[in-house]
């Protein structure tokens, strides 16, 4: 059997050259690589001329997943390599693994994850063995800086080693016998002439023994067909080395690719030399200073260093030590990246970010302008085309107009695809208090193609695309109440209609098991907004979004009836719970909510002295604006008011019905002679609250009430005037406690005098 079978590691410089080096010389009728089968018919897609780096990427969803996967290349990936070098020497090329799309897949969202990352033991003890601190130190050591004569042979025993006798698991198991089916078809086919397969090295015993067996039919194997009600498919992305980086996160292969392609083009020693140079003129980029004897002395480190570790050539963590002894002086927090594996940590030293950051390299792929595109990317580009939306800029919107809220839909769309360059700086934020008009920046982005392309997965337009998302959304958040919120509002404002029959009636079911009144408040913010405002969102009357308004009405009554904690300071998601029962009785009357109830819990809860001081504030407030009670409230306010907990119970009642304070004949009165009547240091404790629950009044209602409290003092003077104090509150209460403190002890030591 004339078959070579080389297992590789993926993006490895050493095995894209074995690789290429390899299919030189044999000129096989057949160059097999491990990678989707359902490419095969459009490998010449791949070979079109593109800018690396590129990656296929694939969607599927059916009713039970959405998956989404990326296969990426870049020049020296031995799979590109075999792709390449096999074309030139005219040899049949196939993808010989599952379709990207396979349950073989789902837990992973790139092909290309090191397998051996899985069985991780042996790895371990030929790290210990060797002196070094992790996979790619080891394989740097191993392969990269000496890939002479026997590397075959050396890879060979490697991924042996990491196999071992352990059984792969049945992901494994089921990619490992198609390919081994593809390279018995193709040594069949082949007769005398060779046949080059290049996979995983971890797969690569697997497939070698498999493809020794005997089959039972010589019919290359048929490649899975998605079933009939899935949606997806696999498109060529443009990628960068960013995202490929293991620093990064990159599940997969090599980290550090801009390092690795300067290895590849030029060589260990040219790749060194690239390293120090690029890290010094960074970090000079950065006003971090970098003397020329701070780079002799890396330079001598990092020989030093490569020469004690067995490396003809410093490696790359030989220039990495070196840097780092040569540049940074104090003691480090966290382990330097190169010395662990994956994303790089939180609490780094700004040097060595850099270094990272260097090392990863800016390079972005392109694709050839012939690649086909998913449908979406064309209609995207059309929609912002027909809308003026495709060059950079501010645009303003007044959603009141029809043309500038279609405009808006198509930039929610974007923003909820995750499609980026598309920005609102201003707009609606829940449609409680309508906003009216939206302010967006539009600039140029590299990732957008990329993020068009992927989100193409979704749908083949943006509105059957943003539909989709907010779905899986709905999916994910389960019962989490504001989660469906954020989903709700945002199918309101992409213009999305047929979520009617999924999301409110998973809303209905949330607020029925909800304990958290913030979040059941902000649920009943966001749909009464939708059910109210038909003009801007389109939503208004629906049957579905008035049962959840009323659900959510009754448990927040339910719940703050039973809300005990009469020492708990105010809460602002709260007391805004209370403010969106007040507008749901007010505004949505037909949706079956009981103002006969609101108003009897509220007074219920207003009298609770162990409720806390907001709640009774604010639901005091709910029941004076419900009932529409002209009474003399001084009874009320003074057997509801405490002061140390003033400021609190002021918040909730302001926040609700600050009407009251301001309507002629009100309640301001009565406030400001309670306020007064508080001693001095429970005044100073207060302080703060009370800020707080002024807060609730605009600048123009603000100079109202100070305008009016002058008047009942008979003094003159702007209301305006009153609030520009020269000395902040806190001093002048303190002030004032300081001098009440000095009354009482006056009066302690000189009791009857007169002062």
């Amino acid at each position: 059997m004339n078959l070579t079978v080389l297992g590789v590691r993926h993006h490895s410089p050493a095995c894209a050259r074995l690789v290429g080096d390899t299919i030189a010389a044999l000129r096989p009728a057949f160059v097999l690589i491990e990678g989707p089968a359902d490419m095969n018919d459009r490998i010449g897609e791949l070979l079109l001329g593109h800018e690396l780096p590129v990656a296929v990427f694939t969607s599927y969803a059916d009713d039970q997943r959405r998956h989404g996967s990326w296969a990426p290349f870049c020049a020296y990936s031995p799979e590109w390599v075999a792709l390449t070098a096999g074309r030139e020497a005219g040899s049949e090329l196939r993808f010989i693994d599952l379709p990207a799309w396979h349950e073989a897949f789902a837990d992973r969202s790139n092909r290309y994850a090191d397998a051996e990352q899985r069985y991780a033991e042996a790895v371990e003890r030929l790290c210990v063995t060797f002196g070094v601190d992790n996979t790619d130190a080891l394989w740097d050591h191993l392969v990269e800086m000496d890939p002479g004569d026997g590397l075959a042979e050396r890879l060979a025993a490697y991924f042996d080693l990491i196999r071992g006798e352990a059984s792969a698991g049945p992901s494994d198991t089921a990619r490992e016998a198609y390919m081994a089916g593809w390279v018995r078809a193709a040594v069949r086919e082949a007769g005398d002439r060779p046949v080059v397969a290049v996979v995983g090295g971890f797969h690569r015993p697997a497939v070698l023994r498999l493809s020794s067996s005997p089959a039972d039919a010589d019919d290359w194997p048929a490649v899975p067909r998605p079933p009939d009600t899935a949606t997806g498919g696999s498109y060529l992305v443009p990628y960068s080395f960013r995202r490929l980086d293991a620093f990064a996160g990159y599940q997969s292969g090599m980290p550090s690719p801009a390092y690795y392609q300067r290895l590849w083009e030029d060589g260990p020693a040219a790749a060194a030399r690239y390293l120090v140079t690029a890290v010094a003129g960074r970090l000079r980029e950065r006003g971090q200073p970098v003397s020329t004897a701070d780079l002799i002395a890396a330079r001598t480190s990092a020989e030093a260093l490569s020469r004690l570790r067995g490396h003809d050539q410093p490696a790359r963590v030989d220039v990495l030590d070196g840097l780092a002894a040569a540049l940074i002086n104090e003691a480090l927090d966290v382990p330097l990246p190169w010395s662990v594996r994956g994303a790089i940590t939180a609490g780094q030293h700004p040097a060595v970010v850099e270094m990272t950051a260097v090392l990863s390299g800016d390079r972005v792929g392109r694709l050839h302008p012939d690649t086909p595109l998913p449908p979406l990317v064309h209609a995207a580009t059309a929609e912002l085309e027909r809308h003026d939306l495709d060059r950079p800029g501010d645009r303003d919107l007044d959603l009141l107009d029809t043309a500038a809220r279609d405009r808006s839909r198509v930039l929610h769309r974007l923003r909820v695809l995750d499609v980026p360059g598309f920005q609102r700086v201003s707009g609606p934020a829940t449609g409680i208090d309508p906003v009216l008009a939206e302010k967006w920046t539009i600039r140029t982005d590299e990732d957008r193609l990329v993020a068009l392309i992927e989100a193409g997965g979704y749908g083949p337009t943006l509105e059957a695309a943003a539909t989709a998302k907010i779905g899986q959304r709905v999916d994910e958040a389960g019962n989490d109440l504001g989660r469906l919120a954020d989903a709700l509002f945002d199918a309101a404002l992409c213009g999305v209609t047929s979520f009617t029959g999924d999301l409110p009636a998973r809303l209905e079911r949330g607020v029925a098991a909800g304990n958290d009144l913030g979040e059941l408040g902000r649920v009943l913010a966001v749909t009464l907004a939708l059910w109210r405002h038909d003009r801007l969102l389109g939503t208004s009357g629906s049957e579905l979004l008035g049962a959840v308004i009323a659900g959510a009405c009754r448990r927040i009554l339910w719940l703050a009836e039973g809300w005990h904690g009469a020492g708990l300071p105010a809460d602002l998601p709260r007391i805004r719970a209370v403010v969106a029962v007040r507008d749901a009785v007010r505004h949505a009357s037909g949706t079956g909510v009981d103002r006969a109830l609101a108003v009897a819990v509220a007074e219920r809860v207003a009298a609770e002295r162990a409720a806390p001081p907001d709640l009774r504030g604010a639901f005091y407030g709910l029941a004076r604006v419900l009932s529409g009670d002209d009474a003399d409230p001084a009874f009320a306010v003074r057997g509801a008011f405490a002061g140390g907990a003033a400021g609190d119970w002021l918040a909730g009642l302001f926040a609700v019905a600050r009407e009251t304070v301001l309507a002629a004949g009100g309640i301001l009165g009565v406030l400001d002679e309670l306020v007064r009547g508080i001693g001095s240091h429970e005044f100073l404790v207060a302080l703060p609250a009370l800020r707080q629950a002024f807060e609730f009044f605009p600048p123009r209602e603000r100079a109202t009430l100070a305008e009016r409290l002058l008047e009942m003092r008979g003094l003159g003077g702007s209301g305006r005037d009153l609030l520009r104090t020269t000395v902040p509150p806190e001093v002048v209460a303190a002030g004032m406690a300081l001098d009440e403190a000095v009354e009482q002890r006056m009066a302690l030591f000189f009791p009857g005098e007169q002062r």
